[in-house]
């Protein structure tokens, strides 16, 4: 934009110099306020609409694509998921929601949570999807909503190595044994219904074994996966799983029951996993063996 001065006189002849000045001041002065009137009002208005913009456009990111989970696990079950030396929270589900998280295009953030509080924590927003070996159960479909599976598994008794009266559930049954289980899970709910059998519960399934293993204890039911976690510890040696499968459960991603498109990403990117192999992988690299088999 230009602007244009005119001055009433321009020679000596027709104004002193002294009105000249006067009249050029007052013409500048002007003008300088013109300027940074209109810079004022420019700099305001792209300052408006750069906050507008923001406004806009978190309020309608509605792409599940584009977000940030949390996604809690209890941390206490090798190797579905537990600690590492390095306090970093590694096994066979971190490594799967993170690579379902990779397929359907959005970040994870794990946190450890203790059993009793995944359900809770989720209906309540805290956060936004379980993985942690969670059976896929109708009164559980109530509340929540669950992914297709990704592990096949069952429950099983283990029994102490030297146990000879306990071969079978039938077993101990008829011996009236007291049995430990873990608070909130299927083994425990198995139990309830049971009135021949004696039960214990537990907080945390290591804590039954270690019961069980110092005669406190008949047999320990849990899921076939459960054993897994003494594999690699000494009181493995003193403990032994009957071999029969009690059920069949499937594992499954838990979710808020309106959380629907975010289901369908999952969906979609697990079914791709399982159809290339990459979960059998996993499977594979945390030694699951014939404790869990991937659906098909």
């Amino acid at each position: 934009m230009a602007l244009f001065l005119k001055f009433p006189c321009t020679t000596g002849k027709q104004c002193s110099k002294k009105f000249q000045r006067e009249i050029k001041s007052v013409y500048c002065s002007r003008s300088l306020m013109y300027f940074k009137s209109m810079k004022t009002k420019y700099f305001s208005t792209i300052i408006f609409l750069f906050f507008l913009g923001l406004v806009i456009g978190c309020g309608n990111n509605n792409d599940p694509a584009t977000d940030t989970y949390v996604v809690a696990t209890d941390a206490t079950l090798p190797p579905m998921s537990f600690m590492s030396v390095g306090n970093d929270m590694i096994g066979f589900e971190p490594d799967l929601i993170n690579a379902i998280a990779d397929r359907a295009g959005f970040n994870v953030h794990l946190v450890n949570v203790e059993w009793a509080g995944l359900f809770g924590g989720l209906i309540t927003k805290k956060f936004d999807m379980v993985i942690s070996s969670v059976t896929v159960l109708e009164e559980r479909k109530q509340r929540m909503s669950f992914s297709i599976p990704y592990l096949k598994s069952g429950l099983t008794l283990v029994v102490h190595k030297d146990q000879k009266n306990i071969m079978s559930f039938e077993d101990a049954k008829k011996s009236n044994a007291l049995i430990g289980a873990q608070i909130g899970t299927t083994s425990y709910y198995f139990l309830e219904k049971e009135p021949s059998i004696r039960t214990k519960g537990y907080q945390m399934y290591g804590h039954a074994i270690t019961d069980m293993v110092n005669g406190k204890v008949d047999a320990v039911l849990g899921e076939s996966s459960g054993t897994l976690f003494f594999k690699n510890k000494p009181i493995f040696q003193e403990i032994k799983r009957v071999e029969e499968i009690l059920s069949d459960e499937f594992y499954a991603v838990v979710l808020r029951k309106d959380e629907t498109k975010l289901r369908t990403l999952i969906n979609s990117a697990l079914k791709e996993l399982i159809d290339d192999g990459t979960v059998a992988q996993l499977h594979k690299k945390w030694d699951l063996g014939q404790a869990a088999q991937v659906p098909h």
